[in-house]
C-alpha cells in the first residue's frame, strides 16, 4: 500500500466526517448521509488496502503459516 494511497483514503474520512457534522450542525440531511456514505466508503477502502499489503507480505516471507506441525 502505497503512502499516496494511504492519504487519499484518510483525505475522503475527513472530508467525510466534515460533511457529515456540516449536515448535523445546518439540520441537512442530504449532507450527513453523504458524509456517512464517503466515511464508509473510505473506511472499506482502508479494510482492502490493508487487505492486499497483508497478503503481499504473506506472500513475500512464503504461505507457512508455522501451524503445519511437524511430520
Amino acid at each position: 500500500m502505497s503512502i499516496f494511497e494511504k492519504v487519499k483514503v484518510k483525505a475522503q474520512e475527513l472530508f467525510g466526517r466534515a460533511e457529515q457534522v456540516y449536515g448535523e450542525s445546518h439540520g441537512d440531511a442530504a449532507a450527513t448521509v453523504a458524509g456517512e456514505a464517503n466515511v464508509l466508503e473510505a473506511e472499506v477502502e482502508e479494510e482492502e488496502l490493508e487487505r492486499e499489503e497483508h497478503e503481499h507480505e504473506r506472500k513475500a516471507h512464503g504461505d507457512d503459516d508455522g501451524l503445519a506441525g511437524a511430520r
